[in-house]
């Protein structure tokens, strides 16, 4: 038991550490893989929007629709597939292996700790930088 917990960690110590504040990657990844529906900038116009059967929703106002909070490790867990979401009759498209090859980990605001790819820890955070007040 003591050889698999040391192993675990020494896994996890290889991966690399989450930069928080990698907006740039974050603003990048939205541009290439998520702004066709949910719009360059963010408030659910993207040109395909109105194809899809559900109301894009403005991911401006995440927060404002969560209690004034950004919930980071709910919306991890939707962009990288660990939780479905219903969109065009179907689930959302789901980016986790779409970024695979770029692993990495990061502790949640409320210290979950999170192993994904940098790219979604990225458009995560970004997403949480633009957040607008209600």
């Amino acid at each position: 038991m003591l050889r698999t917990a040391a192993a675990l960690l020494a896994c996890l110590a290889a991966l690399p550490a989450h930069a928080a504040g990698d907006l740039a990657l974050g603003r990048e990844t939205f541009a290439g893989a998520c702004a066709a529906c949910h719009g360059a900038e963010a408030r659910g116009d993207g040109p395909m929007a109105e194809l899809i059967s559900i109301p894009m929703p403005d991911l401006t106002r995440i927060a404002a629709r969560n209690g004034g909070t950004f919930p980071w490790l709910k919306v991890v867990h939707l962009i990288d597939g660990r939780t479905g979401l219903r969109g065009h009759g179907g689930p959302m498209p789901m980016f986790g292996a779409l970024f695979a090859g770029d692993t990495a980990a990061a502790d949640a605001p409320d210290g979950t700790p999170v192993i994904t790819s940098a790219r979604v820890l990225a458009l995560t955070d970004w997403l949480a930088s633009i957040q607008v007040a209600e």
